[in-house]
Order: structure tokens, then C-alpha cells, then sequence
């Protein structure tokens, strides 16, 4: 064969491979945009408002990074907030639970990237509208103040979270009249101990109250509102639980250094006076009001410092009127206990005492100790607030497993229906 027909055959067989690039594939010589999804997970389970949110990048440099596009299972592409950092609100609450795939891809005006997916579950929380004039408020500042290594955990949201589901179910609470505030808005691992995880609003929860941070602007801004709203009605019910750390002296064994000042709990970024808490209740019209302190030295929000005796007249809180019933987890001299994983001591039994019916009967006794009823008459098969702090303060005093713990010395403050001695022929029932 002439050696140039060689030549020509080779070169022919050769040509191809080696400038393949210039005949086929990426003619322009461009590098596809990336596109990571950051929220939500694969796996994840998301409700309400989703802030679906991720970063972008271009090989060929973000100046060329035109959009970044989302869409939910098979339906049309919507462009995003940004591009090298981008966000997409989907509103979950419009459709129906169950399993969805989130889409992402990148445009650089030129190529798409490759698509990538997340596949979630939809289960929004139960709305409830029930028509009642009920409020509830629960405040828990609990791993508060971060230098304290004396950290309460995410057992106090856990047990509001339980309450909350029970008012809802037996006492008629509206999921639009609850509120729960929590540290400063943030789950933290390791039951509280650790890093930022998941805002409030992030987390799952069953059903569809209102969510923020235990900050004092918070606490005023909520309580202002539920004032307004309640006073509207004749009917009106309100119950508001603090729990947190209290301010005192534990090295003080007779008064915690609380004789001549008032008590005072920390929320997230302050602090709050059973005088101040008293003012921001002043207008609360209210004539079915139960208010719950659960904290080292808070007795003086009830008025009481130990042994059911009243706090001086210049540290008074007034928080106490006709028509409310103020309890107190520990006297005004003594410590509090709780749980990380389950909240405090006192509330968990005086809420296990009115959802189990077993404080029914419970009496006051000797200087509000608290003792069953020998009588049967006194159990009518409902638990008033009262009965249920009697049953708390017996068992702190009775049951052996809890010994360590009965110098806490909780403390009420009765004013239902009424000052004086008529108040305690009525026990407060919720709901």
C-alpha cells in the first residue's frame, strides 16, 4: 500500500481522539455551576413556613452564577432569593402531609447544574379553634446564664410542651392563645449543654402555638397582649408558668440572702422582679388567673417567704388580687430542684397530681402542708389548681425518694374567688 494511503488512514484514526474536544461535548470549554441543598435534609421533617436554603458556586467563578432555581416533586421551577447563597419560602401549610422531593439546580446562563433533591415529610402541627377566652403562657429561661455551668437543660420546654398538650385536650385551650418562650429561641444538644441545633420554629412539635425566645422584651410583649385580649371578656381564664433560675444565695442556709430583697428569676438576657412581674400584671382583668413560679428563692412572688409567713410589706409583689392564685416551687429562702431531661421538680408534681386526678381531696392541713382528705365528700372527681399544689407539697414531704428535696418548701398565695377567708370555699378548676 503507497506509504501516503497510510499516512492518510492513521492521521484519519487519530484525528478524531485527539480533538475531540473541539468536536463534541463541551465545545465552549464551560464548567458546570454546583448547587448543595443546606435545609432542609434528607429525611427531615418540616411543617408550616419552610425556609428552604443552600449555597451555589461557578468553577468558572461566581460573577457568572445567574440564579438558582427550586421546585417541589414534579411541579414548575421557581427562582430563589439570591444565588451563591440562596433561599426559597415553600408554605408547607398548603399542602397535605406526606412525602415530598425538593429540587435544586444552578444556572450560569450557559449549562444548568446537575439537579440535586431532598426528600422530606410534610406533617404540619394541629391548629385547634375552640371559641373559649383562654391564655396560656409558659416561660422557661433554662440554661441561663451561660457562664453558670449549672445548666437546666430542655426539660422545662419538654414539660410545657406536655402541658400545653393537655390544656389543649382537656381544657379547651385555643393552640392560637398559647404561647411558649424558651432560652433565646435555639434547641441546643446534648440536652441543653451543647451547640445551637434548631430554632424553635424548626423543630417538630404537634401543635400550632407560638414559639420565641425567653427575653424580657418577649415576656413583656406577651403578656401586653394576652392583658388586651383577655379583658375583652368576662369569662377570661389566664395561666402563666416561669420556671428558671432564681437569684440568691445558696451558701445562705436560713434566707438565701432574700430577707430584705424581693425575688427575682433570670430570664435570657435579664432578669425579672416579683414587683416588676406584679406591674406588668396590674391591668389584668382577669378573675380566673393562676400564676406559677417554679425556682430557687421565688416564694416572694406568692408574698411568702417560709412556713406560709408573709414577705415584708416593702418587698411586696402584689402579684397576688382577687380572682388569682399564685404559687411558688420554693419559699423565698430555699433552693429549687430540677431535671434536664424533665423540668422542675415541683411543677412535674403538681401537674402529674391534675392530670392523673390523684390530688383530688388533697387539703391544705397545717400551714399549707398539704394532707389527703379522710373525708370523701372533698373528692368531687375534678382537681382544682389548689388541690394539685397541696398534693405536690405533701409528696415532696412524704415520699421517701424524694427526701433530699423537702426543705423546697413551695408556696401559694389563694385569692380565688375572693380576698379574705371566703377565697378557699372554691377551688380553681381549668378550663
Amino acid at each position: 500500500m503507497d506509504k501516503r494511503v497510510i499516512a492518510v488512514i492513521l492521521f484519519s484514526c487519530l484525528l478524531p481522539p485527539l480533538f475531540s474536544g473541539c468536536l463534541g461535548g463541551d465545545t465552549d470549554g464551560n464548567s458546570l455551576p454546583v448547587v448543595l441543598i443546606s435545609y432542609p435534609l434528607d429525611d427531615a421533617t418540616v411543617f408550616g413556613l419552610v425556609m428552604i436554603s443552600g449555597t451555589a458556586f461557578d468553577p468558572d467563578g461566581n460573577k457568572t452564577l445567574q440564579r438558582v432555581e427550586v421546585k417541589i416533586d414534579d411541579n414548575e421551577w421557581n427562582v430563589a432569593d439570591g444565588s451563591t447563597k440562596w433561599s426559597f419560602d415553600w408554605g408547607a401549610y398548603e399542602v397535605d402531609d406526606g412525602l415530598y422531593t425538593i429540587r435544586a439546580r444552578a444556572w450560569d446562563g450557559l449549562d444548568y447544574s446537575e439537579v440535586k433533591e431532598a426528600k422530606i415529610r410534610v406533617e404540619n402541627p394541629v391548629s385547634v379553634e375552640t371559641g373559649e377566652h383562654k391564655w396560656a403562657v409558659f416561660v422557661a429561661a433554662s440554661n441561663f446564664p451561660e457562664e453558670n455551668e449549672s445548666k437546666l437543660g430542655n426539660g422545662g420546654l419538654y414539660l410545657a410542651e406536655e402541658m400545653t398538650e393537655y390544656f389543649i385536650n382537656n381544657y379547651g385551650y385555643s393552640t392560637d392563645n398559647i404561647f411558649i418562650l424558651f432560652d433565646d429561641g435555639w434547641i441546643r444538644s446534648d440536652d441543653g449543654y451543647g451547640r445551637r441545633i434548631q430554632t424553635l420554629q424548626q423543630r417538630r412539635h404537634d401543635y400550632d402555638v407560638t414559639y420565641a425566645g425567653a427575653t424580657l422584651k418577649n415576656v413583656e410583649t406577651v403578656i401586653r397582649y394576652v392583658i388586651e385580649e383577655s379583658n375583652k371578656y368576662d369569662d377570661s381564664e389566664v395561666f402563666l408558668w416561669f420556671f428558671s433560675h432564681g437569684c440568691g444565695d445558696e451558701n445562705n442556709p436560713v434566707t438565701g440572702g432574700k430577707l430584705l430583697e424581693n425575688s427575682e428569676i433570670f430570664l435570657w438576657d435579664s432578669t425579672i422582679k416579683d414587683i416588676e412581674l406584679g406591674e406588668m400584671l396590674t391591668g389584668l382583668q382577669s378573675e380566673k388567673t393562676c400564676v406559677i413560679v417554679d425556682a430557687c428563692f421565688s416564694g416572694g412572688f406568692a408574698d411568702k417567704t417560709i412556713l406560709n409567713l408573709p414577705t415584708l410589706f416593702l418587698t411586696k409583689s402584689d402579684i397576688a388580687r382577687s380572682g388569682r392564685v399564685v404559687i411558688t416551687g420554693a419559699s423565698k429562702f430555699r433552693l429549687g430542684y430540677a431535671s434536664t431531661e424533665f423540668g422542675p421538680l415541683f411543677s412535674l408534681l403538681w401537674f402529674n397530681g391534675l392530670k392523673t386526678g390523684d390530688a383530688d381531696g388533697f387539703r391544705p392541713g397545717i400551714i399549707e402542708r398539704g394532707r389527703p382528705t379522710i373525708l370523701s365528700m372533698f373528692k368531687d372527681g375534678d382537681v382544682s389548681v389548689e388541690e394539685a399544689f397541696y398534693y405536690a407539697r405533701y409528696k415532696l414531704r412524704t415520699e421517701v425518694e424524694l427526701k433530699d428535696y423537702k426543705r423546697m418548701e413551695p408556696q401559694i398565695n389563694d385569692q380565688y374567688p375572693n380576698r379574705g377567708v371566703l377565697r378557699s370555699q372554691k377551688g380553681m378548676l381549668l378550663g
